[in-house]
């Protein structure tokens, strides 16, 4: 097998660059990737509760709507590759804040659409804002933390999604009676703002400028320098392509499913969902915890098949009080393994192509996953919405066999410049 040379030799980090605890930094860089991440999660849950009413006012079919969330998506894969190679070049944090305010901006415009056409171009656009926002926001932590600590730390920014999530669950069914759904494009800037604010006090960490020095490289070359930086390529890009697909598929048509199957109101959808979302929290700081401990690969295996499980399960329930229950366990393996990813990625390429690694994988998987709201929705017009969310199964499935055979354990491991 072939050494990579871009992960030996002369690119060897000096220990001093590795911080050996938690320090203010870390901290501060912790704080700005989770409210970035936020702003992506408030923004696209509360683009799921008001399809409804968007459609109704503009006059859109099913497709129609859920292409909404698929175009947005595909607008994040571009957004991804065009992200993190910058980052790359010029700067964590300085792409960070040029991503926010694209994304920040095409989102209160969305307020002003006349139509289909124009909506999915704001939405296209803004998702090219927010497809930098994952890889980078992980790169920055994973870069200010110790390598013991490496996996909690990108669990922690995948939290930061989830609050962003959990708040628009809570808040969307007392806003939108009140100011519409153009008035919830708007107030899905605000966030933004907060998180721009973090970032811009912010430097760069240690080890970015120290490969900053160092002759550049083509940041893409890192996906495949040699065997292992292939397989690990192919591997990571099934697994985010898997998780996305499953995940958006049922989260999306979630407030549909238990308004249309199970009879609740809008309040009630926003409670039940909320259980999946609060059991995707727990599951991310679990997922963090134990991979530090255990190794990344068994976790990611383990939340696999429990995410496969339940996708079977969770159709099948009618009692709401089970309901809840079931739906928090749902959220544990459907998101917990969000929290990986980050040092997965992070620690599988060197410095000076890591921010691209991430933003290009997770992206595709970002891309490959917009066509789940589709696929379901397809599948519940032929079928039913219960049979379309079982038909997961299979998706989960692929993502457990990508994972035993192309993924390497690589906890603990030194990064890399």
């Amino acid at each position: 097998m072939t050494s990579n040379p871009a992960l030996t030799g002369s690119r060897a980090v000096h220990p001093a660059l590795t911080p050996p605890t938690v320090d203010t930094y870390a901290r501060k860089a912790l704080v700005a990737a989770s409210l970035g991440y936020a702003m992506d999660g408030f923004d696209l849950l509360i683009l799921s509760f008001i399809l409804v009413p968007v459609s109704a006012t503009l006059q859109l079919n099913p497709p129609e709507a859920g292409s909404l969330i698929t175009w947005t998506l595909l607008g994040a894969v571009a957004g991804g590759f065009l992200a993190g190679p910058l980052s790359d070049r010029y700067g964590r944090v300085r792409v960070l804040s040029w991503t926010i305010l694209l994304f920040a901006g095409f989102t209160g415009v969305c307020a002003f659409s006349r139509g289909y056409w124009d909506l999915l171009a704001y939405r296209t656009i803004a998702g090219i804002g927010l497809g930098g926002e994952f890889g980078i926001g992980m790169t920055l932590a994973a870069e200010a933390w110790p390598a013991h600590k490496r996996a909690r730390a990108t669990s922690y920014v995948a939290l930061g999604w989830q609050a962003g999530v959990l708040i628009a669950a809570l808040i969307t069914p007392a806003l939108l009676p009140q100011i519409g759904w153009r008035g919830m494009f708007l107030v899905g800037v605000l966030p933004s703002f907060v998180a721009f604010g973090a970032r811009y006090y912010l430097g760069e960490p240690a080890l970015f400028v120290a490969a900053a020095k160092m002759e550049r490289i083509n940041p893409f070359s890192v996906l495949f320098a040699d065997r292992d930086a292939t397989r690990a390529t192919a591997g990571i890009a099934i697994m985010t392509s898997a998780q996305n697909f499953g995940y958006y598929g049922m989260m999306i048509w979630l407030p549909s499913y238990l308004s249309s199957q199970l009879g609740f109101s809008l309040t009630q959808s926003s409670l039940w969902v909320s259980s999946t979302i609060a059991g995707g929290a727990c599951g991310m700081y679990l997922f963090g915890q134990l991979a530090d401990r255990i190794g990344r690969k068994p976790l990611f295996i383990a939340f696999q098949a429990g995410a496969m499980a339940m996708a079977f399960i969770y159709p099948q329930v009618r009692d709401p009080t089970a309901l809840l229950l079931v739906g928090a366990i749902t959220g544990v393996f459907l998101s917990g393994m969000i929290g990986g990813y980050g040092a997965l990625i992070s620690e599988s390429y060197p410095t000076q192509g890591r921010a691209t690694a991430q933003n290009v994988l997770f992206n595709i998987g970002r891309g490959v996953g917009g066509f789940g709201p589709l696929v379901v929705g397809l599948l519940a017009a032929r079928y039913s919405l219960a049979i379309a969310l079982s038909s997961l199964v299979a998706v989960w499935a692929l993502d457990i066999l990508a994972t035993t055979c192309l993924i390497k354990e690589r906890k603990g491991q030194p990064l890399v410049a």
